[in-house]
């Protein structure tokens, strides 16, 4: 009876302690702004079967994912063992054994998951102390990642013990249905029989097993490894659909509006909040960072870390209603907790939030702090004051005259909407197509490629619009949503179902964010055009062999954000005598190019070029052609050849160059 006495108001303050915490915790996430992320249950629960049980994005990394699969699915399977220790505290004489058939699986899988789990945690203390992975080296957490690898690995050793003695106690007699091989060979090594030892040392390994559970329960809210309970809900509340990845929309109708994006973690949403609680620090995001890569200041594992540290300075302070005089309510979570430089180096990739296990969605909290510092401080890197002025007045960010935007089809005989609205396509050039010299012959042989196969097509001319996705992924959503709406109505106008574009960026824009705004439209891109017409032998290829190695650079606008991969390579592939070489960073592991995230209009001055790393990984193929499907890209791709001195050597060139020139005019 003592022990059920002790066990009971043990098993109270650990469970007390913990919901006092978890309460805690919820109160400052309830801080964030309101957040529709109810939507579509089934969804969303798939998502959570196959990311957060399935373990899917951590199996990206085989040998790391294998760790964590082990201990993740041993530590679920040991929830039976964990359950029944409890009840045994209230009954010692409790057991699952009435469960039958389903009680062997249990006991059986138990012992074997219980040596792979002791296996994953020495492997996955050898990675982090001695093999010293980078991504996991990171300062100040060693003793937090050793205190609850030696937790987890305490539960499964007094498990074991627990029924190591067990089953001496009963005299190598197992319970009905139960089967636990190793335990039963332990037991045999150790012990002859029943002996008052072995009672003893069950009594200690039972206390030792449930106290180490309490206890790592309990550190977990204070440690980075809090996602073992956020994960899952963070998981289930991502962003589903087609258009996850756009950005949300800003009501700057709305006249109460008086915050305008995130300057601290309050103006962010709950699940931006969420994020930080569930990050657990693995460093897949960093290391898949391309501005990390080449030395910026950026980390998006930090971004997400101060905003749980944010979050966690400010909330109580909130909550208990301190006063605007004090000190650690005066900072804010930019500039004090998160740089400028930061937040400016991010090209939005999406490789952080591809290669995220539990969903954090970095760039969405990145684009809203920026969003602060635009509209809300006027404090952006000088050189986007031209960039914004020319889009404004230009409607472009370059210093073009807007009346020559469809000067590139001078003597193509194409036709406008504004001549006849009547038409399949619309073609949406975009402003690299309209106004770069290299580009626009990109646009002539896409435009030419059409017409040889008889699509019929028009494009806006004068009236088409800078797409909006530069100025809104740097933070300015009023000029952004300008050009939107402006477009809109004028796509609207003309009744456009169908548009083709040959800019991943405007792609990605009239497809997934013009909705927000009224625009709905068949959106495709150039490179899935192609292959459809190839397909239908609509574009007819030369039989010559052409005798030439192409490696295939992908757009993260047209890849990561919209999983496109397979239309330009198969098209390429199509062509004869096409060696298509693969980098070793491809299809979803791509590496940016580094002008995404209005990053073409600035300079980067610190650390080296995310463009010269992608050239000299496409250089290394020993391809003759880099092909790309992006005006950014094309761009990028050449200044880091020049920068190689290889543009003798290796050409850029777009998917629809290469087609048209193997093709049958």
């Amino acid at each position: 009876m003592m022990k059920q006495i002790i066990f009971s108001i043990i098993f109270l303050g650990a469970f007390g302690f913990l919901f006092y915490n978890l309460k805690r915790i919820l109160s400052y996430i309830k801080l964030g702004q309101p957040e529709d992320r109810f939507s579509n249950p089934s969804e969303r629960i798939k998502n959570v079967l196959k990311i957060a049980f399935g373990q899917s994005k951590l199996l990206r990394e085989p040998v790391a994912g294998a760790i964590h699969f082990l201990i993740f699915w041993g530590f679920m399977l040991f929830l039976f063992a964990v359950g029944e220790a409890i009840i045994q505290g209230f009954i010692p004489s409790f057991s699952l054994h009435f469960l039958g058939p389903v009680y062997t699986a249990i006991t059986l899988v138990q012992d074997i998951f219980g040596v792979l789990v002791i296996i994953s945690v020495v492997l996955a203390l050898y990675r982090r102390f001695i093999q010293k992975v980078p991504r996991l080296n990171v300062k100040n957490h060693k003793l937090d990642a050793a205190v609850i690898l030696l937790l987890i690995l305490g539960v499964v050793i007094f498990m074991f013990g627990q029924n190591i003695t067990h089953i001496a106690n009963s005299n190598f007699v197992l319970a009905d249905y139960e089967i636990r091989p190793v335990s039963f060979y332990l037991s045999g090594i150790f012990f002859n029989g029943g002996s008052e030892t072995s009672h003893i040392l069950y009594e200690v390994f039972w206390w030792m097993h449930i106290l180490i559970i309490f206890a790592f329960m309990n550190f977990l809210p204070y440690s980075k490894h809090f996602h073992v309970f956020t994960s899952i809900p963070n998981v289930y509340f991502s962003k589903i659909g087609d258009k996850k990845y756009a950005l949300k929309k800003l009501n700057l109708e709305d006249e109460n509006l008086s915050q305008y994006g995130a300057s601290d973690f309050e103006h962010l949403s709950w699940k931006q909040i969420l994020d930080g609680f569930s990050c657990t620090e693995c460093g897949r995001c960093t290391a898949a960072c391309p501005a990390a890569a080449t030395g910026k200041k950026l980390s998006p594992r930090e971004i997400i870390v101060n905003i749980r540290h944010r979050t966690e300075d400010k909330a109580p302070l909130i909550l208990a209603k301190a006063g605007d005089d004090n000190e650690m309510i005066k900072k804010t979570l930019v500039h004090n907790y998160i740089a400028d430089e930061e937040l400016w180096a991010c090209t939005t990739c999406m490789a952080c939030v591809q290669e995220c296990p539990v969903t954090i969605e970095h760039v969405d909290s990145i684009m809203d702090m920026r969003r602060n510092l635009v509209l809300g401080e006027s404090n952006f890197p000088p050189e986007l004051n031209a960039v914004f002025k020319n889009i404004e007045t230009n409607f472009t960010p370059w210093a073009f005259n807007a009346q020559d935007r469809a000067n590139w089809a001078e003597g193509m005989n194409i036709k406008t909407m504004s001549e006849d609205p009547n038409t399949e396509y619309l073609f949406w050039v975009g402003c690299a197509g309209s106004f770069d010299a290299r580009y626009q012959k990109v646009a002539k042989a896409f435009a030419t490629l059409m017409k040889n196969a008889n699509v019929d097509f028009r494009i806006l001319g004068v009236e088409e619009k800078c797409n909006g996705d530069t100025a809104r992924r740097l933070g300015n959503e009023y000029l952004a949503q300008m050009m939107m709406q402006e477009n809109v109505e004028t796509l609207n106008n003309y009744g456009v179902k169908k548009i083709v574009t040959g800019c991943p960026h405007c792609y990605n824009s009239l497809k997934n964010e013009y909705p927000q705004f009224g625009g709905n439209f068949e959106v495709v891109h150039h490179t899935e055009l192609i292959n459809q017409l190839l397909d239908e032998g609509k574009i007819k290829l030369k039989n010559e062999e052409v005798k030439s190695k192409i490696t295939y650079h992908d757009s993260c606008y047209l890849g990561r954000y919209n999983s496109i991969y397979d239309s330009p390579r198969d098209s390429l592939k199509m062509i004869k005598g096409v060696e298509l070489l693969e980098m070793e960073r491809n299809r979803d592991k791509g590496f940016c190019c580094g002008a995404g995230g209005g990053r073409m209009f600035l300079e980067e001055t610190e650390g080296t070029r995310i463009n010269n790393n992608r050239a000299e990984e496409a250089i290394g193929t020993k391809a003759d052609i880099v092909a790309s499907a992006c005006p950014f890209c094309m761009t990028m791709m050449n200044d880091g050849i020049k920068s190689f001195d290889k543009q003798e050597a290796v050409q850029v060139k777009d998917v629809a160059e290469i087609v048209l020139e193997n093709s049958i005019q």
